[in-house]
């Protein structure tokens, strides 16, 4: 479950102090899709890196399955980033010198996971690359480069999967068949999956949805402000998109119904302006 009480961003700008995201409660119960959807500079994506601890809010506290992150050191939310939450970037960020089997075994060997070559490869044939292992990223169409992406994000199976624009880099086929997988991920392993995206396809096949303005939630369905008991809730059902006969590369099955949350109470919003995503540094934190 994620939990935000009250989180809010601002950052000095010149004399006075710029209000990037002002302060909101928001509540995720575990497995669900949720969309973060607004025009650049919203702030989608400082919202989502607040989540993923890759900065620290101004105010409030947020919860990952429990834990306070805005409690922990740097070096415990480090290794709590690294076991459960994972993260796939638009420009998919995959390190060049290294082969895709080896981009995806990264994050295993810093964990010291055992078998990491063997699930590596398991990876690679969940996201259908089982023949494109040794090759290296300038070598993989865009499509492909994301698949690798989204399986090093799987490598320490965590059940938190962020994605900031993640169909944002390719054509509308392409996205298509990764948004298929992405869903698929949140079905067959209960992920709970979180994305930044100005796809309206994407977006409608969430459970929940949030948008931004100026750093404002304008609109928002199935969303939960903090507190809010999500066992209260009583799920509907709704279908997923169909899956595409454009498709045809894509090794996803078609999706099932899904369940979409009622809408509740709104949650606190104010306006601000969003400076852009926040890439990790990698020699100070790894994913």
């Amino acid at each position: 479950m994620i939990e935000l009480r009250g989180v809010s961003k601002s950052v000095p700008s010149g004399s006075s102090t710029l209000t990037i995201l002002h302060p909101i409660n928001l509540l995720v119960p575990d497995g669900k899709v949720v969309a973060i959807t607004g025009a650049s500079g919203s702030g989608k994506s400082t919202l989502l890196g607040l989540i993923a601890g890759l900065d620290a809010p101004t105010s409030g506290t947020i919860a990952i399955g429990g834990v306070e992150i805005t409690a922990l050191d740097e070096d415990a939310l480090a290794r709590l980033r690294g076991m459960r939450i994972g993260f796939v970037f638009q420009f998919f960020h995959l390190l060049p010198s290294l082969t895709a089997l080896e981009n995806i075994l990264v994050p295993m060997e810093i964990a010291g996971v055992p078998g990491a070559r063997a699930r590596a490869a398991a990876l690679l044939d969940e996201v259908g690359l089982s023949e494109r292992g040794h090759h290296y990223p300038s070598q993989l169409s865009g499509g492909e480069q994301q698949r690798v992406a989204i399986a090093r994000a799987l490598a320490n199976n965590p059940p938190l999967l962020l994605a900031d624009e993640p169909t944002g880099n390719l054509d509308s086929t392409t996205g298509h068949q990764i948004i298929e997988l992405l869903l698929d991920v949140n079905r067959s392993r209960g992920t709970t999956l979180v994305l930044v995206t100005h796809d309206p396809e994407l977006a409608a096949v969430a459970d929940m949805s949030i948008a931004l303005r100026d750093g404002r939630v304008v609109s928002q369905t199935g969303v939960a402000a903090a507190g809010t008991d999500p066992a209260a809730f009583v799920p509907e059902r709704e279908s997923r998109i169909p899956r595409s006969e454009s498709d045809s590369g894509s090794r996803i099955p078609d999706p099932d119904s899904v369940s979409v949350i009622p809408d509740p109470d709104s949650v606190v919003q104010h306006s601000g302006s969003d400076p852009g995503p926040r890439i990790p540094d990698p020699g100070r934190r790894r994913p």
